[in-house]
């Protein structure tokens, strides 16, 4: 088993490494698992888990999701969300700050991607903050953190990813999401309130008091928040009330977002062909990983090494928690090198046994998965949103990691928080109507 971990972990390291792209590097892997240390011939099991990896209906909720996204991201949607937001906040500790994390779940809401939500607040945000007096480390801090939340509050396309490969309700997936999402935002926002009562408000680092603007007008600014409110309202609320699976929900998102797109008076052809391209872009680069991953999954199956892998951890007589330590450790480091969802799709191939095995509730395994994917999104190398946060900006990545790290802690918090209250996560779910 030793020889052919080492050879796995060896040839995914090096098509990595050489900048091959994922779905080849899984595919080679999986390729090199089965001609060299298992008698199946490489080529059906290839076919057969390509074929079954492309056909899932839940698996149509993908592209659709992502669609939607990208018409709100060319709508000027921002703009409107910072508007509606800002009056309101003035009066807060840490005021405008807020925007960051309230904008970034937002948006996560209705994007489900976290780059596209780092980039798109960002814009708007980080130069408004920086014209405005308030600290620019705590502006990037709280915007690369919160903007991971696209991976967690629904709908989100890694746990689409994770449903499918994994056989779980999307639907029980999204709502597992909500209450930590929530959580998460809480507790972003309760460190702002804290640094700008203790360090902030005394060092002229939070801006200065803008809330002496008309009540008509801020009101006038908030209506612009009430279209998307009602979008997100509606695919939650559809999905919850079992009214809607997410492939439907997803696509009456999409048909939505055209109509708010265009109620915002920035939707024409030109936008409607560039998202539907860039949609089927990133739709189609998934499920070329997914489908890479699945041969991977087979190939591990067969050689028998996750199985080995479940049976020697489960000799160390290591404890649930004790246990997740050790995987939280294992997925920060492999996080540095892999992107979300190729982190999702290895995990899924590798540990699932050991975790079923351990008794862990699946559903609620990948709700902590995806908030290490999160964590894994603002730590150097490969930590996406650093990149972004480094294109707005033009700082230095050291920079960047040093003010999302009390973020990243915090998310630390909310998996421990999770751990001792399952119910966080599992509370609707398990009240859902089906």
């Amino acid at each position: 088993m030793l020889t052919l971990s080492l050879a796995t972990i060896a040839a995914l390291a090096i098509l990595l490494g050489s900048g091959v792209w994922i779905a080849f590097a899984l595919i080679g892997t999986a390729w090199i698992a089965l001609a060299f240390f298992s008698p199946f011939a490489p080529g059906p099991i290839l076919a057969s888990d390509f074929w079954g990896a492309s056909y899932g209906w839940d698996l149509t909720a993908l592209p659709m999701f992502i669609w939607m996204g990208e018409i709100l991201f060319r709508s000027g949607l921002a703009d409107n969300m910072f508007r509606g937001l800002s009056p309101w906040l003035n009066r807060m500790p840490g005021r405008l700050l807020h925007t960051n994390i309230i904008g970034s779940g937002m948006f996560a809401a209705v994007c489900g991607s976290s780059a596209a939500t780092c980039a798109t607040v960002g814009k708007m945000t980080l130069p408004e903050l920086e014209r405005r007096g308030y600290d620019s480390n705590m502006a990037i801090g709280t915007l690369a953190s919160a903007s991971t939340l696209g991976l967690l509050i629904p709908p989100s396309i890694v746990l689409i990813v994770y449903g499918v490969v994994t056989e779980q309700s999307i639907s029980r997936l999204f709502m597992a999401g909500i209450g930590p999402g929530l959580m998460i935002l809480a507790l972003f926002m309760t460190y702002l309130i804290l640094w700008s009562l203790v360090r902030g408000n005394r060092q002229g680092l939070t801006g200065h008091d803008e809330s002496d603007m008309p009540l008509g007008q801020k009101l006038r600014q908030t209506l612009e928040l009430l279209p998307i409110l009602l979008l997100i309202g509606g695919i939650i609320v559809s999905i919850y009330g079992g009214l809607a699976s997410p492939t439907e929900a997803a696509a009456v998102g999409v048909v939505l977002s055209m109509v708010i797109a265009r109620w915002n008076g920035s939707f024409n052809a030109r936008i409607f062909s560039d998202s539907l391209f860039a949609a089927i872009r990133t739709a189609c680069m998934i499920a070329f990983i997914i489908a890479g991953a699945s041969f991977l999954t087979s190939a591990m199956g067969f050689t028998q090494v996750p199985m080995q892998l479940a049976r020697t951890i489960g000799e160390m007589g290591l404890s649930p928690t004790m246990l997740l330590v050790a995987l939280t450790l294992l997925l920060l480091v492999m996080g540095c090198f892999l992107d979300g969802i190729s982190l999702i799709l290895l995990v899924t191939a590798i540990i699932m046994p050991l975790v079923s095995a351990a008794g862990f509730d699946l559903i609620w395994f990948g709700i902590y998965l995806v908030i290490v994917v999160e964590m894994s999104q603002i730590t150097p190398p490969v930590g996406f949103n650093l990149f972004v946060i480094q294109g707005l900006t033009g700082k230095d990545i050291v920079t960047i990691t040093k003010a999302t790290l009390p973020f990243f802690l915090l998310m630390l918090l909310a998996i421990a928080l999770m751990h001792l209250f399952p119910e966080i996560a599992l509370y609707l779910p398990q009240s859902m109507t089906r």
